[in-house]
């Protein structure tokens, strides 16, 4: 499975790639420092690259990706699911059909406008019952009625991300080797 090169992805993975820190942040399990590493050092060029709501959806759909791997959190991404785009699920879409309660739709709708952003959380509520195990990433503070992720140099929690997904996949008894103690 090839993905259509992106000036944004390939942005963010040069440098984390260039990076001496970040190889012994993950070493260290700080994800949270990486995170606000990446923000700090990539956050300004690549919200000049594309619109901002855009860029700060690819940017953090980037860093997901990369931190979801290395802290070994079963995951799938960009998935199209009866009909709707999912952007992550945790675990994947099998545990979803089978267990929603142990399963996380995390949600990146790329948009500050609150209906796209409401009508995202529609479509995906009726995919994923349990109301709470959808979450939501935005570029700012927008009251929405899910866990709220915000990606920003200012007020930022998405550096707290991975911390709660490894919570929730350890308590939902998803990550079964429970590696990830953070």
């Amino acid at each position: 499975m090839s993905e259509e090169s992106n000036p944004i992805k390939d942005h963010i993975f040069e440098y984390i790639q260039k990076s001496e820190l970040i190889p012994k942040l993950i070493s260290e399990k700080k994800f949270d420092l990486i995170i606000e590493d990446i923000i700090n050092n990539c956050y300004d060029k690549v919200i000049s690259m594309a619109e901002k709501d855009e860029a700060v959806g690819i940017l953090a759909t980037g860093i997901l990706h990369y931190l979801l791997t290395n802290a070994l959190i079963t995951s799938q991404r960009k998935i199209n699911y009866q009909g709707i785009e999912l952007d992550i699920v945790i675990p994947d879409i099998k545990t979803l059909e089978k267990d929603q309660k142990k399963s996380l739709v995390i949600c990146i709708p790329k948009s500050s406008d609150i209906n796209v952003i409401n009508k995202k959380i529609a479509q995906l509520e009726k995919i994923q019952q349990e109301k709470e195990n959808i979450w939501v990433v935005l570029s700012e503070n927008i009251p929405v009625k899910k866990k709220l992720f915000v990606l920003s140099k200012e007020n930022n929690t998405f550096s707290k991300i991975i911390f709660e997904i490894s919570q929730f996949s350890n308590v939902g008894g998803t990550n079964k080797f429970k590696i990830l103690r953070v």
